[in-house]
Order: C-alpha cells, then structure tokens, then sequence
C-alpha cells in the first residue's frame, strides 16, 4: 500500500517497548507546545502502560484540544443517500451480497424533504454519505452533484444548511473538480485499514477491493483543488497500534506533498451490522481504554486537525472523549436512506436494522439533548461554517490552526450560531442553559469582542441568521 511502510511501523511498535517512559515528560513538553510530533514519538505514547503515565497524556490531549479550539465543539448530522453498493465490504451492512437489507437510493425530492426534516430540528451542518453504487441511469458524480443541489436548496423558515461534506467513493481528478465546483466543505474517505493483507482480506470485491486507488483519491482530490480532506481507519479490523501509526504516515505523506495535513480525522470502531457476520465479532477487537489513548495521541501528534466523534459510540463515551480531544461530534444520527422523517420526531432513534442501516448506534438521544450534554460539560455547541465562507481553508486554515490563533474566531462564532439555535429550536430548559453559557463567555471576552457579540446578538434577535466573523 503506497505511503505506509509496514516494516518501519513494525519495528516502532517493537522499539517503543523498550524506551524509557523517562521520555515521556519531553515528548508531551514538545506536544503542549502545539508541535507536530514523529512516528516515533507517537509510537512512544501509544506503548505507555503505566496508569500515570498514561493521565499525563490525556492531561496534555485536553490542553492541547482546548489551546487549538478553546472549548467550542462542531455539531453535524450524516446524510444517508443511499445504501446501493458495489462493494462486499465484510464489516459493512450495505455489502453487495446483503439479501437482509432494504435497499434504497432517494430521489431529488427525498433528499429535500430529508434535509428540511433535518432543518426543523436545528441542524446547519451535514456529512452527505452513500453507497458505492448510483442509481440505474446515473453516474456517481451526476447523483452527487444533484443530490448536494438539493440539500442545499433546502429552507425552513429563515433556516437553511451552511455547508455540505461529503464521504462518498473515490472519484477521478475531473470528477472531483465538479464536487468541489457543488459547495462542498470537505471531502472524506477513510482507508479502514492501512495493514495491506487486512484490507484485501476485508474488501474481496468490487471496486474498493484496490487499496491504492482508494489511498490515491486523496491525492486526486487535492489536484483538483478539494484542500479540506478528512481520512479515517475503522478501529478493530487490525492491530490498533499498527492502525494509528498507518494513519499519521498518511498524514506524513500529506503534509510533504501538499503543505497541508487532514482538516479531519475520524476514529471509528466496528459495530454490529446487519447481514455482515465480521461486525459482531472484530478480529482485533479495541478496548475502551486502548480507544481512549488513540483518541488522545491523535490529539498530540496532529494537533490542528479535528478529530470526529460519530454515534457509533454511547453518550457516555463520546462525552469523556470530548476531553481526550474530539472536537466534532454527529448529532441524532441515522444510517439508514430516507431514516429521517418530517411527521416522526423519533424516527432517528429507531434501531438501524429496522430500516436498512449502516451499522448500529450507541448515542440516541436528540439535537436538543447534545446541546444540553454540551453546556452541562461547558463545551460551547457550533453550527459554524464560516471558515469555509472566508476561504480559510487547506493551507490557510492550517496557518492558523498550528498556532491557536483559530481559536478566537471558533469561539466567537460557537457562540453566534448557538445564539440561533436558542432562539429558532432549543426546548425551555436547554434555552436557559445557552442563555447562562452566552452569559458567562460574554464576560470573558475583551471590550471590543463583547460589543462585537452584542452586535451580533442583537442582527439574531432581528431574524438576521448565517452571521460570522
């Protein structure tokens, strides 16, 4: 597999064993100084056994986390288009020879009426996902394309999505240049894993079976122009270590050729899936513990990127990760095409085999109650798409995440959108907990900001929506 080394990561699994945690106090110094740090490094902490040790390098995850973002978090909502696939993906409900699911690509209008259902609840952000296959008579980069114009022409009330990302199959360099031309934000593709006789055993046909060609689509799409990349490695198909290592040599390969590292990094584990025998029984399967430190290295070792949280895991774990350094989470996810629904507020919690899911979920609970769950923790919830507005991204987005100098403008923006999320759609209870949250940032801000957000405080209260600085 091109850009991983397998032999190097190897025998940095095998010599990390053998270092002095001594040098553990040096490694996270470098960390906290909001530097990259090396494979080695990296292989360093992700072999720490000691329980001390190891709250060290959650100490410094989470003071990394909040010097790069400050304590604002990234809400968002998967999309599921479709779940027609081409491929057999062993770990995947929407493989080809699946008989137990449904299957189901929507049309234009659903995906409107998706998106508004979507809207009505206070979602601004949303991951468009889909199946390795288009509908009959369409291309994949035609039903992309459509399907992103209709999200996008979406309204309810003065309410419409800010921005579209999108996780779809890797595509050609001319097709990519028409994905980007759609508005999109940033385009995601995850290897699953970066260990080549895992992958070819896991993917055994249709055209993810290439590792290379799915590896290389991140290259494509930076020459097409896409500068916001999301990869990702789904955690249980191989040894973690190895996993994490292989993803921060992508990233390595990354930063050399296009000056530019992941805008995001997800770290998904292996749920059950219906008809996919794999998903119940991992082969290298990841405990808790070992997840949390991966969460945690990741943080250190990229600290500019945004590492994402999904609904795979369970209320209880995706709140603790948000201090080891996840910095977007889903929100009232479903995996299912067509799995929202405007006259059915509970439609999103139903269990995803019910509905042709991708895979079942751990965290049910609503938008609403996220939000709640966030201010309770004193994490500010953002809606915020303003970077991709200003152009701040790839490269310049990266000039100002490395030194936390994006953090006052994530800040001041969190506040603004959960300004609209107060008024448009909070319940009583979560309303009096943004208005305290805003209340007491308000406070903290100097004289300047604090007349900036009143200011804009004062346009939402108008009916002015979509402000940002």
């Amino acid at each position: 597999m091109k850009y991983i080394n397998e032999e190097k990561i190897n025998n940095l699994i095998v010599d990390a064993t053998k270092i002095d945690s001594r040098k553990l106090d040096v490694i996270l110094k470098k960390a906290k100084s909001l530097q990259r740090l090396t494979l080695d490094e990296s292989a360093v902490l992700l072999l720490i056994k000691d329980p001390e040790d190891i709250q060290k390098i959650f100490s410094a995850a989470s003071f990394v986390k909040d010097a790069i973002y400050g304590r604002r978090v990234v809400l968002f909502v998967p999309l599921y288009i479709s779940n027609l696939c081409a491929n057999n993906c062993l770990y995947c409900a929407f493989k080809s020879d699946n008989s137990l699911i449904k299957r189901k690509a929507l049309t234009v209008p659903e995906i409107n009426t998706q998106t508004e259902w979507l809207l009505s609840r206070g979602h601004k952000r949303i991951l468009m996902v889909c199946g390795e296959e288009a509908p009959s008579g369409k291309s994949n980069i035609d039903y992309y394309t459509e399907a992103i114009k209709a999200i996008y022409a979406a309204e309810v009330g003065k309410n419409k999505i800010k921005r579209v990302n999108v996780n779809c199959a890797p595509l050609g360099v001319d097709e990519f240049k028409q994905l980007k031309a759609s508005g999109i934000g940033t385009y995601q593709i995850f290897q699953e894993t970066y260990h080549q006789d895992t992958y070819l055993r896991m993917h055994p046909k249709g055209p993810k079976r290439d590792p290379d060609n799915r590896i290389d689509a991140v290259d494509r799409a930076f020459s097409a122009g896409i500068d916001d990349i999301g990869i990702g490695a789904l955690f249980g198909l191989y040894d973690w270590r190895f996993e994490t290592l292989g993803l921060l040599s992508h990233v390595q390969h990354m930063e050399k050729k296009f000056k530019v590292g992941p805008h995001t990094i997800s770290v998904p584990r292996i749920e059950p899936a219906e008809g996919a025998e794999l998903s119940l029984n991992p082969p290298y399967k990841i405990s808790d513990e070992e997840f949390k430190k991966v969460v945690a290295v990741l943080r250190l070792s990229v600290p500019y990127t945004g590492i994402i949280m999904t609904t795979r895991e369970n209320a209880g774990m995706r709140d603790l990760l948000l201090s080891l350094g996840v910095s977007q989470i889903s929100a009232e996810s479903n995996t299912s095409p067509g799995g929202y629904s405007a006259g059915n507020a509970e439609q999103a919690g139903l269990p995803d085999r019910q509905a042709g899911g991708q895979f079942s979920l751990g965290d049910h609970r609503s938008l609403d109650q996220i939000v709640g769950a966030l201010i309770a923790h004193d994490y500010i919830p953002s809606f915020c798409a303003a970077c991709y507005r200003l152009e701040r991204t790839g490269e310049t987005f990266m000039q100002m995440a490395k030194p936390g100098t994006i953090k006052g403008k994530c800040s001041m923006n969190a506040l603004i959108t959960l300004k609209e999320y107060l008024n448009d759609f909070a319940s009583v209870s979560v309303r009096d907990a943004c208005q305290k949250m805003i209340a007491r940032y308000f406070k903290q801000l100097d004289p300047l900001e604090q007349e900036q957000l009143k200011l804009f405080i004062g346009h939402v209260d108008s009916g002015i929506r979509d402000e940002y600085v």
